[in-house]
C-alpha cells in the first residue's frame, strides 16, 4: 500500500458518523492536490477490505454520485445516521459536511 493510499484511507475512516465529506476534500485533508479521482479509486477497490464508510463520501456539490441501487443504498445508510438527503440525492454540505 502506498503512502498516498494510507493517507486517504485514514481520512475516510475519520469522517464522523452523521457527517459527509467530498472526494476532493478527503484528498485535500490527506494533503494530495487534485486527488479526488484517487479517492474514488480507493473507495471503489478497498471499501470492503478496510471496512471504509464509503457512503459518507459524496460529490463536492453535495450530490450523491452513484446511480441506481448503489444510490438508494447510500441514501439509506446516510439517513440511518441522521443525514438528511433530499429527494434528488443532495446533502446540505454546510450542515452535514465534515
Amino acid at each position: 500500500m502506498t503512502d498516498i493510499t494510507r493517507r486517504i484511507i485514514k481520512q475516510i475512516l475519520a469522517i464522523p458518523k452523521g457527517n459527509v465529506s467530498s472526494y476532493r476534500d478527503i484528498a485535500l485533508k490527506a494533503d494530495i492536490r487534485n486527488g479526488a479521482r484517487q479517492t474514488v479509486r480507493i473507495l471503489h477497490s478497498m471499501s470492503e477490505k478496510y471496512n471504509l464508510p464509503w457512503y459518507r463520501v459524496i460529490r463536492s456539490d453535495g450530490y450523491i454520485a452513484l446511480k441506481l441501487e448503489g444510490r438508494e443504498l447510500q441514501i439509506a445508510f446516510l439517513r440511518s445516521e441522521g443525514v438528511e438527503v433530499s429527494a434528488d440525492g443532495r446533502v446540505d454540505m454546510e450542515r452535514f459536511g465534515w
